[in-house]
């Protein structure tokens, strides 16, 4: 089995037993979900690695509804899978219209896709306004006193949510550098 095992003794055993008892029916659900059976089996072990993590705080014994957990930790990653696929996507794309003179080696090409994909997780991770607001300044250039009238909030409101934004940016440069 994968890196959860009915077997492992070192387990809770309401932990072995939630996987034992939902492992198949969790693969299932993903796999008609997302139609590629190695992509729902990837997706159940990360579901259970995730359900291991969240629930040593809470306590196995105090989900009442494993299946309804299961699917909402399994749907969250889901939904990860595709944005970082939709993120390889575009750059697998950019690369395309790259003259080969000018394209980037491989070990490269894999260096941007991490970082694309972090600060893709960064900005997921934003409040949608910090998001939007750090977007249009960032990214489009506008000025904080046009983005306030875009978004109807006050500059100072504006600058917040960069602030917010870029502090984020540097706890991601902080984690990388470890």
């Amino acid at each position: 089995m994968g890196a959860v095992s009915s077997r492992d003794s070192n387990l809770h055993p309401d932990i072995r037993m939630l996987y034992s008892e939902h492992h198949s029916w969790l693969q299932n659900w993903l796999w008609h979900r997302v139609g590629c059976r190695s992509d729902a089996a990837d997706l159940a072990q990360d579901t259970f690695m995730r359900m291991l993590r969240t629930t040593i705080s809470v306590g196995p014994q105090n989900i009442h509804e494993p299946r309804a957990y299961l699917a909402t930790i399994a749907r969250r990653l889901m939904l990860n899978m595709y944005r970082r696929r939709s993120v390889e996507d575009a750059w697998l794309q950019a690369l395309k219209q790259l003259p080969d003179q000018i394209a980037p080696s491989a070990e490269e090409q894999f260096l941007i896709l991490e970082a694309l994909q972090a600060i893709d997780s960064l900005l997921h991770g934003l409040p949608s306004t910090t998001r939007r607001v750090f977007m249009l300044s960032q990214l489009e250039g506008h000025t904080y006193a046009e983005i306030a009238t875009m978004v109807g909030v006050t500059v100072r409101t504006v600058q917040r949510h960069v602030t917010k934004a870029m502090e984020q940016c540097m706890m991601l440069a902080m984690e990388e550098e470890r």
